[in-house]
Parts: structure tokens; sequence; C-alpha cells
């Protein structure tokens, strides 16, 4: 991060990112994976704030966006500060319209009965 008394790029989820547009002025804007990826690798890891436990989100973060691995502090966060950025990871979630069966390798069945998709957005809180 280029101004070391700047603060901290949040990372959000869907429940997440409720809490901290508690108070204030927002902006927010849709973001395609390749500016999200861009975002998170401006910052250096001591930079960023983690605020969600799900490790799911983190497999898309690394493995689907392709951002190096790196251990971002977790914080529970209430409220955004005027001029903090955060990047918000939100899981949309539908039912599968078909809903085949598998058998994995040791056997067993398994069936599709969802589709789960991931978009991200930008959030500024502006006052």
């Amino acid at each position: 991060m280029k101004d070391s008394n700047a603060l901290p790029l949040l990372l959000l989820d869907n429940s997440s990112v409720m809490t901290v547009l508690n108070e204030g002025e927002f902006k927010c804007s849709n973001l395609t994976f390749e500016a999200a990826k861009h975002i998170l690798e401006i910052y250096d890891e001591k930079d960023v704030l983690k605020c969600f436990s799900d490790s799911e989100l983190e497999t898309v973060i690394y493995n689907y966006l392709g951002v190096e691995k790196r251990n971002f502090a977790y914080k529970r966060i209430r409220n955004m500060r005027p001029g903090q950025d955060a990047v918000v990871f939100k899981l949309y979630v539908t039912p599968s319209e078909t809903q085949p069966i598998i058998q994995a390798d040791d056997g067993v069945e398994a069936k599709k009965i969802q589709n789960v998709y991931v978009y991200c957005q930008h959030i500024t809180r502006l006052s």
C-alpha cells in the first residue's frame, strides 16, 4: 500500500457487508474478477483485513481469482470509516434445474441440488 497511514482494505461477504454499511454514505460498484484480483494485489498482506470466516470464499479468492495465497488477519468490523474501501465477495445460490446423480470415485452417489455463483463489488465509504 502506498500510504502507511491509510485505512486497511476490508474483505467482506454477504453477511459482513450488511454490518459495515451500518452508518454513512457509500459508493458501490460491481467489479470484474480481474479488477478484484488487481485490487488485492496492490495491498500488502498487513494492510488487508478479512471480515469473514467462510473457507469457501477463500477458495474463490485464491483458486478462481488466481490471487496468491496470503494469510490476511481476521477482524470483525462494525463500521467502515470514511475513505475506507472494501471488496465484497457475494455468493448467489440457485436451485439446480437439473439434478444429475453422479458416482464418486468410491462408488457413493451424489446429487447436484444447487448452483453457486460469486460476484464481486467494490465499496467506498464517502462520509
